[in-house]
């Protein structure tokens, strides 16, 4: 178990991304995926207002809806459910009235009283940065939100963020959730990881496994024989240098008996601030190797391994 910044959010280091509800897996497979993954120790559940509204037919929030009726369901205990504001068709920004209107409407969905942890999901430049921040304050004081975060700032916004909740006494970020894996290294550990020791934050970075590509699943351009929703984003990973990581996590693997996945997922979890890695399953068969991925302890040679293999990629630089 790991704590996620300054907060009292103790979890396993693994959050479940909610992004596949409603779109790569329908509601029987979702409950599916969540029986599984809280089955086998998992208490962290990651999502967002604004999913899956990119899908035909979808108009936002199906996957917090979907997660509302399986907590409805089977009325679980010691969870803590993340979501975000900001991506909603609906309530587009981080204006203070949105960000209220917002954070009320994903508790309706999600049926709960208290959002444990949640983001900013995008910056807003349309909105000062101090009105956005002065809203998620209000929301910790009355009590619709637990703790506050921020994901896909830069960490000038992210210092300015922090400055701003100083000054007024309100509520500090907990955690940023960035782009982070094994094949996109290279801003987050130069500007985002010094910025989170300096603070105290956690990082929960999303695409932990690049979109499905560091599964192992995906060793070539040609997505024709793939039958994926994600293909085309995990696809362009497969270059000579992306291949060769995927080598190094399948011998690692194989000497842990342990999947591709999994290693990818202790990588990640071993990196100075991570907390817990987001991935997400479209199949409740996949559940298991994140699972395992939140338990893989690698040895200081392996880790230095993937560090070497994966320094530099013409796909992160």
């Amino acid at each position: 178990m790991t704590l996620l910044g300054s907060s009292d959010l103790d979890v396993l280091p693994l959050a479940l991304g909610g992004n596949v509800f409603g779109w790569t897996a329908d509601r029987d497979a979702s409950f599916e995926i969540l029986d599984a993954f809280t089955a086998g120790g998992g208490d962290f559940i990651d999502t967002a207002d604004g999913y899956s509204a990119w899908v035909p037919g979808n108009s936002g929030g199906e996957s917090e809806t979907i997660i509302g009726e399986w907590l409805a369901s089977r009325k679980p205990t010691g969870l803590t459910i993340a979501t975000k504001v900001s991506s909603h068709p609906r309530f587009k920004g981080l204006s203070a009235k949105n960000v209220r209107a917002a954070a009320e409407a994903s508790l309706k969905r999600l049926g709960v009283e208290t959002i444990d942890l949640y983001y900013a999901h995008f910056d807003d430049a349309e909105t000062p940065l101090e009105e956005t921040v002065t809203a998620f304050g209000q929301l910790v004081t009355d009590g619709l939100v637990r703790h506050t975060a921020v994901s896909n700032y830069s960490a000038d916004r992210i210092r300015s963020w922090i400055s701003l909740a100083q000054d007024a006494g309100t509520a500090l970020p907990v955690a940023v959730q960035p782009h982070y894996n094994l094949v996109h290294r290279n801003d987050v550990e130069e500007s985002i990881i010094p910025l989170a020791q300096e603070f105290g934050l956690s990082l929960v970075p999303y695409y932990a496994l690049a979109s499905g590509f560091l599964t192992g699943k995906y060793r070539s351009t040609d997505t024709s024989a793939v039958d994926s929703a994600r293909a085309g984003g995990a696809a362009k990973y497969a270059t000579p240098h992306g291949l060769r990581i995927i080598d190094e996590l399948e011998r690692i693997g194989e000497a842990h008996g342990a999947s591709i996945t999994s290693v990818s997922l202790a990588w990640l979890r071993s990196q100075p601030t991570v907390a817990a890695p987001i991935a997400s399953a479209s199949r409740v068969e996949q559940v298991a190797d994140l699972l395992a991925g939140a338990r893989l302890e690698l040895s200081n040679e392996e880790l230095r391994t993937l560090d070497d293999v994966s320094a530099w990629s013409p796909v992160s630089a």
